[in-house]
C-alpha cells in the first residue's frame, strides 16, 4: 500500500522537517523549493503546503488531495471553483504578516507625515530644504478597512499614538483598540473623517475594485491612502487621478493590479507616492509563524480525523 503524502513547497529548517516526520511517521513527507523535488508528487500527494506555479496544471490526475496549507494570507491564485467541488479544505497563513506588514503601515504612514520621503530624495540632490513640514500623527484619525489580524495590530499601535480608531469589518463586531467599527457597507460614512485610510483586505467578489473614483472623492484633500492588502481592490487609473488631482495627499503601495509594477506606470514618477514591491509581510521568522503556530497544530488535528481549524477558509466568504 502506497504511503500518504504530504508535499511542502518550501525550503524549511530540518528541525521542522523532524517534527513533520515524527508527527507523520507513516508518511512520505517531501520538502524543498526546487520544482524538481516535489513536482512529480503532487498527483498523489494528500497534503499540500505551499502552493506554486505549476501546481494547478496537475492535479486533475490527483484524487488523493485532501488539504491545501498556503504559505500565504490570501487565496486568490488558487483555483478555488475546482478545489470546493472537490471539497478539498484550505487553510491559509493568515496572522503570520501581523507584525511585519503593521510595521509597513506605520513606516509609510509615518514617512509621509514627517516628509522623510521628500527628504530621501533631497539627500539624492544634495538639496538642503524645509519641503513645508508640518504635520504629525498624534491625535489624527486612522481608518482600518478590513480589521483582522493585521488591522488589530495595526489598530492597536495607533493608540500608542493617541489615534482616533475607526474600523471597517463584514460583521461589524467590535474589536479591542477599534473606537468605532462600522460594517463594509458603512465605509463611505467614515472616509471624509480619516487622516490617513488604511487597506488590508484580501481579494475577493466584493473587494474587487472596491476603492475607485467615489471613494477618493469622499476622502479629504489630505488623507494618505496606504494599500497593502491586494491591489486589484483599487482602481488604479482612479488612483492616479487622484493623486495627480491633489484630491488626496498621497498614497503608500505594496501591491498593485498588475506586478511586478509596469515600468510605465505614472506611479513611479509621483512624489507623493511611496512604493514598495510586495514586500510589507517579508520577516525573518516568516517560515517559523507559519509552521509552528499554523501547519504543525493544523497537522495534529488532521491526523486526529479532525478538520484543521486554524484559518480553514470559509468558501463562500472567499478567505
Amino acid at each position: 500500500m502506497p504511503k500518504r503524502k504530504l508535499i511542502i513547497t518550501h525550503n524549511i529548517n530540518q528541525e521542522y522537517i523532524d517534527q513533520i516526520n515524527d508527527l507523520l511517521p507513516e508518511w512520505s513527507v517531501i520538502t524543498g523549493k526546487d520544482p524538481e523535488i516535489w513536482q512529480d508528487h503532487v498527483e498523489d500527494a494528500e497534503i499540500i503546503a505551499g502552493w506554486k506555479k505549476g501546481i494547478e496544471e496537475r492535479l486533475a490526475k490527483n484524487t488523493s488531495l485532501r488539504w491545501i496549507q498556503t504559505w500565504s494570507a490570501g487565496i486568490d491564485n488558487l483555483p478555488q471553483k475546482e478545489l470546493e467541488s472537490r471539497n478539498i479544505l484550505i487553510s491559509s497563513a493568515n496572522g503570520v504578516h501581523a507584525f511585519p506588514i503593521s510595521e509597513t503601515i506605520f513606516g509609510l504612514m509615518l514617512a509621509f507625515t514627517r516628509k522623510i520621503h521628500t527628504y530621501i530624495r533631497n539627500q539624492s540632490s544634495r538639496t538642503w530644504h524645509h519641503a513645508n513640514m508640518n504635520l504629525e500623527i498624534h491625535q489624527k484619525t486612522i481608518g482600518i478597512i478590513g480589521v483582522g489580524a493585521i488591522g488589530r495590530e495595526t489598530a492597536r499601535i495607533a493608540k500608542a499614538f493617541g489615534m482616533k480608531v475607526l474600523g471597517v469589518r463584514h460583521s461589524g463586531r467590535p474589536e479591542e483598540y477599534v473606537d468605532e467599527m462600522y460594517t463594509s457597507e458603512e465605509m463611505h460614512s467614515i472616509l471624509p473623517r480619516c487622516d490617513y485610510v488604511v487597506v488590508t483586505l484580501p481579494l475577493t467578489k466584493e473587494t474587487h475594485h472596491l476603492f475607485g473614483a467615489e471613494e477618493f472623492k469622499l476622502m479629504k484633500p489630505n488623507t494618505f491612502f496606504i494599500n497593502i492588502g491586494r491591489g486589484e481592490t483599487v482602481v488604479e487609473e482612479d488612483l492616479i487621478k487622484a493623486l495627480t488631482e491633489g484630491r488626496i495627499a498621497g498614497a503608500g503601495l505594496d501591491v498593485f493590479e498588475t506586478e511586478p509594477l509596469q515600468t510605465e506606470s505614472p506611479l513611479w514618477e509621483l512624489e507623493n507616492v511611496i512604493i514598495t514591491p510586495h514586500t510589507a509581510g517579508a520577516t525573518e521568522y516568516y517560515n517559523q509563524r507559519v509552521i509552528e503556530d499554523i501547519l504543525i497544530p493544523n497537522l495534529q488535528e488532521y491526523i486526529g480525523e479532525n478538520k484543521p481549524s486554524i484559518n480553514l477558509v470559509d468558501y463562500k466568504k472567499g478567505y
